[in-house]
């Protein structure tokens, strides 16, 4: 039984082989990488500095911002570097950090868009005491406690995946330690592993659901009484971005953690990985940017600012 050697280490296989591939990816994902730097931090900057978005929204919107930009960071700096020399290896530990904090990083941002569309209720529904229901203190519990639970969820995977053996092949049919990836190596008895993965992945997914629909659906509920066409269309808008947002990425998570094992298919899965963990981050800056009226109107306060700055220093 010498396949029954422990691993230490994991090889990635990444996306694809072919060299031609590789090099065409590495350029894609990293132009992708880069507009989500640029998008997240520069939201979280353009935020911070406007003290008209200093609310409630654009306070969830700027930790949604930081938990998009660390997720990508988990994930694509190993990928991109696996694109150049190929088939990558990483050791258990390091295999081990990626994928709690992808995990964590992951749930994190589903509960931080379930407290969104409270905050998005609140103020479509309740305008008239958002203010005094929307308190600093209520917004900095509703931020802190999907920190927590995102992280508390990532420890249970983590440690659910410590008590399993890993024998050889140690080969991981993925350009990153992706936890169902992880847990088709081991060579232990899965099931009970398995079934506390889906329990707690399914639990995380219908709380967060359950809290978006409700919340949406008085929303709608409320939106549809609206008499004044200006007042239905603020209120849609206000939404828009989040239902966007919260479409896009509920969909490839959920599909990839709550089926079972025997019907993963690791490419479906590597597709769906390079969406939820790449492409969706990205995207989500451009969706708050380009949707919304007040971030739009901040930024070109912003550019103002810098061009009168420059001429005054000219004049100079």
């Amino acid at each position: 039984m010498e396949n029954n050697t422990e691993v230490t280490e994991f090889t990635l296989l990444g996306l694809t082989s072919a060299p031609g591939l590789q090099v065409l990816l590495f350029i894609i994902f990293t132009l992708i990488y880069l507009v989500n730097v640029v998008g997240t931090l520069g939201l979280i900057l353009l935020i911070l500095l406007d003290s008209c978005l200093h609310i409630a929204m654009y306070f969830f919107l700027t930790n949604l911002s930081l938990v998009d930009f660390c997720h990508s960071t988990a994930v694509m700096p190993k990928v991109m570097a696996g694109l150049l020399v190929g088939a990558q290896v990483i050791s258990y530990h390091a295999c081990t950090a990626q994928r709690s904090f992808s995990a964590a990083f992951a749930a994190v941002e589903s509960y931080l868009s379930a407290s969104m569309a409270y905050d998005r209720y609140t103020a479509v529904c309740e305008p008239l005491c958002y203010n005094t229901t929307m308190t600093a203190r209520v917004c900095t519990c509703m931020a802190v406690d999907p920190y927590f639970c995102g992280f508390l969820n990532a420890s249970v995977h983590t440690g659910n995946i410590f008590r399993l053996c890993f024998c050889r092949p140690n080969v991981l049919h993925h350009f990153f330690c992706d936890v169902p990836a992880v847990m088709a190596l081991s060579c232990s008895d899965k099931r009970i592993s398995e079934l506390i993965l889906h329990v707690v992945a399914s639990f995380s997914n219908v709380f967060v659901l359950l809290v978006i629909l409700i919340s949406y659906l008085f929303i709608f509920t409320t939106i549809l009484k609206m008499h004044s066409a200006e007042a239905y269309q603020k209120a849609l808008s206000t939404c828009a971005s989040h239902l966007t947002t919260v479409s896009i990425f509920c969909g490839p998570g959920i599909f990839t953690y709550s089926q079972p094992s025997s019907s993963h298919s690791m490419d479906t899965d590597k597709i769906l990985s390079v969406f939820y963990a790449m492409v969706i981050p990205m995207l989500k800056p451009l969706i708050y940017s380009l949707r919304n009226k007040e971030v739009k109107n901040a930024f070109k306060k912003l550019v103002m600012k810098a061009k009168f700055s420059k001429l005054h220093l000219l004049k100079l």
